[in-house]
């Protein structure tokens, strides 16, 4: 773990050469990719917000005064860098002065046809940005993201490893079962199923990363998946924390930014404690670890680390444990049925789903001393049983309190 440290400080220490170079510079000018664009119409003064992610590898927003349509996907900025971006906003995301120069007209891609189909398939709004979201990272509907939010769902509209684990589970069984067993049998059985199989899916998956525009999120889940199929060619044990804590550093080597990203560590989170479910549940019915102690185990020793950061409480969110077993299947079922036209024929399902009677929610931000605590309680699991234990009880009884008393 040392030499990731010293590489990773050498990576940081280059970023921040660039970053001083980058807030001396009295103007920048750049091409860059639209990630978010928002209308700000009843501001005090009317503006588009936008999210850019720039050629040269920064990610910003800016405003710009001058309306910009919907259908904008690339511009060239000229942006005004001051002492103002602080270094940890500069490698993450930050805000920065700016005017767009240009709307750089681009052709229609393979991608955004099939975007533009899978929208024909829906007539209300928010469903038609609801699976270009959950399919391609497109941004979903304001309102919608609203409703998504308080249903506690987020972690399932964004792509994440989550999606890239239910397909590898279809891709690698769906051929196992229908091409590769008969044939192996037959034909091959001296062939290795994890290297034949694993390798179709490390491309498949590969391709979709691709369809995605390199989603980062994607990239960093993509990159677990085949460390994690290398670990497993090689005879070593996947579920160890020594290993979540080599591919965690690996990353971060890779992507620095992830140091500020909540979505990386509520990732290492979460499986961290998928590792310490299976950790001291060695014992227990696999099928009952998979369907019942996994993901209610999750959620609940989540809650104290999802609230450190985002205090809205909602009984709407305890739907998220049966609505993760549903998304298992309706995600590549969805996939194919847009694939054959067929992609609307959940939609009053959905519908329904997000026309919940509101419900205000209430505010349980963890103080940051508790939240430390919990965090040294849960490192201290991994070696003492009776820890383990204590940490069950406690964040049970968090969970309890906070929906119990809503």
């Amino acid at each position: 773990m040392a030499m990731f440290a010293a590489i990773l400080i050498a990576r940081v220490f280059y970023f921040y050469i660039e970053y001083q170079e980058f807030i001396t510079k009295p103007f920048y000018f750049t091409y860059g990719n639209v990630i978010s664009l928002e209308q700000k119409s009843d501001a005090t003064y009317p503006h588009t917000l936008l999210k850019i992610h720039s050629d040269d590898g920064l990610e910003f927003y800016i405003k710009s005064y001058t309306k910009i349509a919907e259908g904008a996907k690339r511009l060239r900025v000229q942006i005004f860098p001051d002492e103002k971006i602080s270094f940890l906003k500069y490698i993450s995301t930050f805000f920065v002065k700016g005017k767009v120069k240009e709307i750089v007209q681009t052709e229609q891609t393979f991608r955004d046809k099939i975007i533009s189909d899978i929208r024909s398939q829906h007539a209300d709004n928010g469903i038609k940005s609801l699976y270009p979201a959950m399919f391609f990272n497109t941004p979903v509907d304001k309102e919608l993201r609203d409703k998504v939010i308080v249903l506690g769902i987020s972690h399932l509209i964004a792509l994440s490893g989550f999606n890239l684990s239910i397909l590898w589970g279809v891709i690698y069984y769906g051929f196992f079962w229908l091409f590769y067993r008969p044939l192996q049998q037959r034909y091959f059985p001296y062939r290795y199923a994890l290297f034949d199989l694993g390798l179709v899916s490390i491309i498949f998956l590969g391709i979709y990363v691709y369809m995605t525009d390199f989603s980062p999120s994607l990239i960093r889940a993509y990159l677990m998946v085949v460390i994690g199929w290398g670990i497993l060619l090689a005879g070593m044990e996947l579920v160890s924390f020594s290993f979540l804590a080599i591919v965690g550093a690996l990353l971060l080597i890779v992507f620095p930014s992830l140091v500020l990203s909540l979505s990386f560590w509520f990732s290492i989170a979460g499986v961290f404690y998928i590792f310490l479910i299976l950790h001291y549940s060695k014992e227990v019915n696999k099928h009952i670890i998979a369907w019942l102690l996994i993901p209610l185990g999750v959620f609940v020793l989540m809650q104290p680390i999802v609230h450190g950061f985002f205090g809205a409480t909602s009984a709407y969110q305890l739907l998220s444990i049966p609505l993760e077993f549903v998304y298992i299947v309706f995600y590549p079922t969805t996939m194919v049925l847009h694939v054959i036209g067929y992609g609307g024929i959940f939609d009053n399902a959905l519908s329904m789903l997000f026309a919940f009677p509101p419900q205000e929610t209430t505010e349980n931000l963890l103080p940051w001393w508790a939240l430390s605590g919990y965090a040294a309680l849960s490192l201290s699991a991994i070696k003492y049983k009776y820890l383990f234990w204590t940490l069950c009880a406690v964040t049970l009884g968090y969970s309890i309190y906070l929906f119990a008393f809503i």
